[in-house]
Order: structure tokens, then sequence, then C-alpha cells
């Protein structure tokens, strides 16, 4: 059986160098967009020689006289070191895909959308000393809310902002959400949070874990052995959390992959109904093939460009603000390495201070992702000291049909006061790509 290392939230990152950083040109401040204003995009230095990528879009939907606040929908991106402009924009929501043709199923149609490349580091943001990299989900949110500061302030929108989140992004849009709340309270930040959503989100690492390998062996990919490999390795992950020793319980969580990799004969982490080599959404990169890693999957919908040539080629023309010595993915890797420490530290508290706060909260999980699997995710739900949960739990689910089409059932969800859960059947990690098929 082959034996697979994912050093990464599969979901997560491709990785580019391991090795030393270069040397890049610091540019500080600096902007662009498009003639007509639909697209702006620029740089922001959160922290000195740090600095941060965004790109936002306009809506063409937009009314021109709304009968309520038109919605901004902020997307954070997995790993960490997850490219949110790269991945989540041209692989999952933004308004053209890969291979740069149009995307139908667009999330533009319904907001206006600000993709942003976090961690420093991550994607085209980059730092210019490797002591610079964060080492927290708390150290990214304080980045990330002095882009918002520096997007937002003077700027007199009445658009609600909704922080959604894939994978590891979670952790980011929880610590994220109390950050801005924080600066909103004192009034150093103008601006309407309107809610978080957190899609196959790695909110308890412990519990991810600890599902893994009951979940593969009531779906036969796994035998009694392989659980039993599973459950003891989940077992010490609990305790080393418990410890307070995340990095170790970070390497220990690699290890348990390579172990359900093994046992499952290369399950396919983002889908357990697939082997990992036959996911028709990975996108294979050049920085992933470097690393013998698998890739951050993404979908080109006409199975054509690698994603790596896209962002470092036509992307990086039309932006024109992209350093020469910045390579897009170049530093993921550090990312990463640097928040080792805090990798598998549980974000629940955050959710909870959210819910006391008044925060809508919305959840989603696709039914056959493994890495955050509904499993995992049910179970640090029920971990909420939230004054709502018993109401909520023994409230019953509520079928999801697309279009006027009730043949199928196609999800479930349940909300009580600001907590919301939707099950999306059929879908792995990657929720956004069902819709977009």
């Amino acid at each position: 059986m082959k034996m697979v290392s994912m050093k990464k939230l599969c979901v997560l990152p491709f990785l580019c160098a391991l090795g030393c950083i270069s040397s890049v040109t610091s540019i500080g401040n600096s902007s662009g967009g498009t003639i007509d204003g639909s697209e702006t995009w620029g740089y922001v230095e959160v922290r000195p020689r740090a600095h941060m990528f965004w790109w936002l879009y306009k809506s063409p939907n937009k009314p021109k006289h709304p009968t309520k606040p038109w919605p901004t929908i902020l997307w954070l991106q997995g790993g960490p070191g997850g490219s949110g402009v790269g991945f989540g924009n041209f692989g999952e929501l933004g308004p053209v895909d890969v291979d740069l043709k149009p995307r139908n199923s667009t999330w533009l149609q319904k907001a206006d959308l600000l993709f942003v490349d976090s961690p420093v580091g991550t994607g085209y943001s980059y730092v210019e000393d490797e002591s610079l990299f964060v080492k927290t989900d708390v150290e990214a949110a304080i980045d990330v809310t002095t882009l918002l500061k520096a997007i937002y302030n003077g700027n007199n929108t009445m658009s609600p902002l909704y922080i959604f989140a894939e994978s590891y992004g979670g952790k980011f849009a929880v610590t994220l959400a109390l950050a801005a709340l924080q600066a909103i309270e004192k009034q150093e930040l103008k601006l309407q949070l309107g809610g978080v959503a957190l899609g196959d989100s790695w909110i308890s690492p412990e519990d991810f874990v600890l599902s893994w390998g009951p979940l593969l062996k009531d779906v036969s990919r796994i035998d009694d052995v392989g659980l039993n490999k599973s459950n003891s390795l989940a077992l010490n992950i609990q305790q080393q959390i418990a410890d307070g020793q995340y990095e170790k319980a970070t390497n220990s969580w690699s290890y348990l992959e390579e172990v359900i990799s093994d046992s499952s004969n290369g399950v396919d982490f983002y889908n357990f109904m697939l082997d990992d080599e036959n996911d028709p959404t990975i996108l294979s990169t050049k920085s992933s093939k470097r690393f013998g890693k698998k890739p951050y999957a993404m979908v080109s919908e006409a199975d054509g460009n690698d994603l790596d040539s896209v962002m470092n080629g036509p992307i990086r023309q039309k932006l024109k603000i992209i350093p020469s010595d910045v390579e897009w993915g170049g530093q993921s890797g550090g990312v990463f390495n640097a928040m080792e420490g805090d990798f598998m530290r549980p974000r629940i508290a955050e959710v909870d201070e959210l819910l006391l706060k008044g925060v809508n909260v919305t959840v989603y999980n696709g039914q056959v992702d493994l890495i955050c699997a509904t499993k995992g995710t049910e179970a640090w739900i029920n971990k909420l000291k939230w004054n709502g949960l018993s109401t909520y739990l023994n409230l019953a689910r509520t079928p999801l049909y697309c279009g006027e089409d009730k043949s199928t059932t196609k999800g479930f969800f349940k909300a009580y006061q600001n907590f919301a859960f939707y099950w999306i059947l059929g879908a792995g990690h990657f929720v956004s790509l069902l819709f977009s098929s």
C-alpha cells in the first residue's frame, strides 16, 4: 500500500518553497483596479515589512436603490497558506474560473466579493523577513483587521460584511470576527459585521481526528486493524491537545493521516467515497509537484490550466502592482510551518463568544468530507456552552431542494436564534464546487 504524507490540511494548502525566503522589495500600500471600478485590488502594509494583498469585486447585480443593504462577502481560505485570491476566487466562487472563462455560479450574483491572501506570506501577500510570519490565528486576525481598517475607514459604505471561510479558514474567521468586533466597539473600524459562515471548518481538530477511524470503518474503507491504529493515535492527539502540546499534536496528526492513507489504500481526505488519486476536483499545481504532496484541491472546469501558471502569468500582468521578486504562493510553505504550534488549537470558545455577542453564526458541511467530517463538526457543536444549544439539538431538520424540484433531497438545515447548520448531501470538503457543477 502506498504511504502518503499530507503535511497540510488537505483543503489546505499547496506548498511552494520550504527553503529560505528570497529577498523581496517593499512597496508599502498600493492599489489598482479596472477602469469601470468594478474591481479594485491592492496591498496594505499591515505591519512594517509585512504586506497583505486584497481583491474586491463589485457585483453587477447590485440594485441602484436597494431595499436593504447589499452584502459583501469576505472569503478566507484554508491552509494555513491557501490563497483566497487564487483558490477561492478562480477555483471556487469568483466571476471567472481557472481557465479565465465566466463562471455561471459565481457568488458575485448575490454579493460583492472580497478576497484576501491571509496570513501574510500567502498567495501574493509577502513578508520581507521570515520572522514576520504570524504564529497564531489571533495574530492573523489582527493583521486582517488592520487591512479592513485601511479599506473601510473613510469609505461611507452601509454594506454589511459577512465572513465566509473554508477549512482552516474557519479558525481565522472566528478570531477575525472577534478582533473586528473589538475594533468596531472602540470605533477604530467603521464596519457592520453581518455574520460568520463556517464551511467544513477545522474548528476542533480533536473532534475531527477522533471521527476519522469510526467513520471510515462504518463505510468499509478501513478494517478493525486500521480502526484500532487510528483510534489509538487520535486518543494520543487528544491528550497532547489537553496538555497544550500543540506542535506535538500537529506532528501526530500528520502521522495519523499517513496511517489512514495506508489502512484505506489511499482514501481521499476531501471525499471519502473516492481514492486520493481519482478525485475529479483536484487541480495540479507546479508547486505541489515540487513537494510531492497532494495539491490544494481546486477545480478547472475545462481541465485546462494549472493555477500557478495563471496567477504568475495573465493575472499578475493584469494586476500590475505585484513586486517583480514576489511569486504567487512563493512563501506559503513558510506560513504553515510558522503556525504549527497553533494548528491543532481548538476555537470552540470563540464560536461561543460570537453567539453570546449576538453574531449570526452559520455552519455548513459536505456529506462525504473526511478531513473536516460532519461527524466531527456535530461533535464540537455539542460542546458549545451557548444557552440555546439544548433547544437547537431537539429541533427537527428541514429538508432542502434545488428550485421547484422536490423529487431529490439536496440537504437539511435547522436553526435557532443566531445559530444555523446546513448538511449538504453529495458534497465533499469544497461545498462550493458542488454548486459550481
